[in-house]
């Protein structure tokens, strides 16, 4: 996500729509990534993402520049993505992901190496979604967002040693995880 000047957020908080455009042109793409890191679902990452450009909007006028604009927006879009995501699941358990399934199918056209990346892509994405949201976030944002675990303390607003614990939990369920589909594969 490219930096946006303080000159452009203060007016954008002031109404200025030109300014509140080119805030959404510049974090747009790293909202909706995000957003469907954590959803594992297009649809649902566009509704995230909606959400979060109202929270923007809504909230800019009480942004305080204490923080850097990037970790207060990685803030809204993980805590707004992590809520829609437990209010998805409790409402259809069991929903398959059409899109999802689609995007596993390796294209025909596609070499061996595409195949296995594509599987392998399918396999950690199936392991992550074994997470529980708050496992699911900060290995996220540790592991493929590449944010330290002070970037990831100050978006969550959660304390450095629950980053680390948390963290550690994820590892040890994906690690307990992959160990029970190589047993199932042996088979």
């Amino acid at each position: 996500m490219d930096e946006i000047s303080k000159e452009i957020l203060k007016r954008a908080s002031q109404g200025d729509i030109k300014a509140f455009e080119e805030i959404y042109g510049h974090t747009s793409d790293f909202v909706y990534t995000l957003a469907f890191k954590i959803t594992r679902n297009i649809s649902d990452a566009q509704e995230v993402c909606q959400d979060v450009f109202m929270k923007i909007y809504h909230g800019l006028n009480g942004f305080q520049f204490r923080s850097a604009f990037k970790t207060w927006v990685y803030r809204i879009t993980v805590n707004t993505a992590i809520n829609y995501y437990r209010k998805s699941a409790r409402q259809s358990k069991d929903r398959l992901d059409y899109d999802g399934i689609i995007e596993s199918i390796p294209d025909r056209r596609s070499t061996a190496e595409g195949a296995i990346k594509s599987d392998n892509e399918a396999r950690f994405n199936g392991l992550v979604d074994k997470l529980i949201p708050e496992y699911k976030a900060c290995l996220i944002l540790r592991e493929i967002e590449g944010l330290s675990y002070q970037e990831i303390a100050t978006a969550l607003k959660i304390p450095i040693n629950t980053v680390r614990s948390r963290l550690k939990r994820a590892r040890e369920t994906l690690l307990e995880e992959s160990g029970k589909g190589l047993m199932r594969d042996a088979v």
